[in-house]
């Protein structure tokens, strides 16, 4: 894994269920997304006229609870100089309770992972969250590319969103119908040109798509057979070319192109997303079923592995809901992992008076508290070790999910 981008991913996914959860009385909660280069200034003055708009407001308690939101969004944005460089998501409002009346007053500020694009507020009984659930959800990168003999464009697949990264045009003339020795030297010097215009290719893709992280594949479309004789060449980097998923005809080049390219490509890249995980996941289970001591499971034995540094994959579901519970006794010190539910996690902070040592019997106390797949996650990087979070989207990533507790891994060496 290359960076925490997967972890702050599950981060961000996780923040934005609490937030979907939550909801106000009334039209009362207050959705603001401001994008990169807006001045904070002008962002403002927008939302002082909103506030002044809310005295129309004919119930005095939504009035004062969106008039205090409005506030808490204000308060929030003055504490940053410039919008950052991806812009900004700010959530307020009155959250809705069990007692009658009474609210309690909330504010979430989010830095979007990637750049906002629309400058938006937004009054409801609930929080504006799709725009930012669009962005999580784009964890994978496709590379996209429309060529033929005239020219070629470029483009990213991120999630559900299409960007254009630039057009080129090859300066390669059309065919010609002229007869006799000017037509055949007329087709020699065109093949030069196509042939100059291939190993120009060749370089964008290497300029655009070499060094990308997350690039899961790269799609290569357009109308005629330029993009068959251009694959089937040897104009790309070899690091790339085990990247190309497809070719696909289609009917148009440039930006059009780009878009009929993903259209005809969604079932391909769905397929693509899931075959690194079903990969994972299955390399566990044949070593389970191989019984060669190197598949292990169960959360004590993956964090004794991870301890003595006996893993080499480490699989995660995304859809482990736990935490782990560091105890140290009061009396001898000795100190011992507890797993707990998320849902459980109340009663169980509620009764660690009556937990005892394992090793004395005295008294433990909480040394730290983490998220279960965080505190994995640290422990895989403090080691070296590859971790993967694997969705439950795949029959492999419900059965890591349903028979394995959401945790498995690989490990170097048999454990005994």
């Amino acid at each position: 894994m290359s960076g925490n981008a997967p972890l702050d991913r599950l981060r961000a996914q996780r923040m934005l269920e609490q937030l979907e959860d939550l909801q106000g009385r009334g039209t009362e909660l207050v959705s603001v997304y401001v994008p990169p280069g807006k001045q904070i200034s002008e962002v403002m003055n927008d939302l002082r006229n909103e506030w002044g708009t809310a005295v129309n407001i004919k119930s005095k308690t939504t009035r004062k609870n969106v008039q205090d939101a409005l506030s808490k969004v204000m308060e929030r944005l003055k504490l940053f100089k410039t919008i950052p460089p991806t812009g900004l998501a700010i959530f307020a409002g009155s959250i809705a309770s069990n007692q009658l009346g009474v609210g309690d007053m909330q504010t979430f500020v989010i830095v979007p992972p990637e750049p906002v694009t629309i400058y938006y507020y937004r009054c409801e009984h609930q929080f504006l969250l799709e725009p930012l659930f669009n962005m999580i959800s784009a964890k994978d990168v496709y590379g996209l590319v429309v060529i033929d003999s005239k020219d070629a464009a470029f483009g990213y697949l991120k999630g559900n969103r299409t960007e254009i990264i630039k057009q080129y045009s090859s300066g390669v003339a059309g065919k010609t119908r002229a007869g006799g020795q000017s037509s055949r030297r007329y087709e020699r010097l065109r093949d030069m040109h196509l042939n100059e215009w291939y190993i120009r290719l060749g370089g964008y893709f290497t300029e655009h798509f070499r060094n990308v992280p997350g690039l899961k594949g790269i799609i290569v479309g357009g109308p005629g057979p330029t993009k068959d004789d251009f694959l089937k060449g040897n104009y790309l980097h070899y690091e790339l070319k085990d990247k190309i998923l497809a070719q696909v005809d289609t009917g148009y080049t440039g930006p059009e192109g780009i878009k009929e390219l993903v259209n005809r490509s969604r079932d391909l890249m769905k397929d693509a997303r899931y075959y690194e995980e079903r990969k994972n996941v299955q390399e566990f289970l044949k070593h389970l079923g191989e019984d060669d001591g190197l598949g292990t499971y169960g959360e004590q034995e993956i964090l004794q592995a991870l301890k003595g540094q006996n893993v080499q994959l480490l699989l995660i579901s995304e859809d482990v809901r736990r935490t782990l519970y560091r105890l140290k006794c009061k009396a001898c010190g000795h100190v011992e992992n507890k797993v707990v539910d998320n849902a459980k996690i109340a009663d169980f902070e509620a009764n660690l008076n009556t937990l005892k040592c394992l090793k004395c019997g005295g008294d433990v106390e909480v040394l730290e508290k983490k998220d279960l797949i965080e505190a994995l996650i640290d422990m895989a990087e403090a080691g070296n070790v590859r971790a993967e979070l694997i969705s439950g989207n795949t029959e492999e990533g419900d059965m890591l999910t349903r028979s394995f507790g959401g945790i498995a891994a690989i490990t170097n060496y048999k454990s005994y």
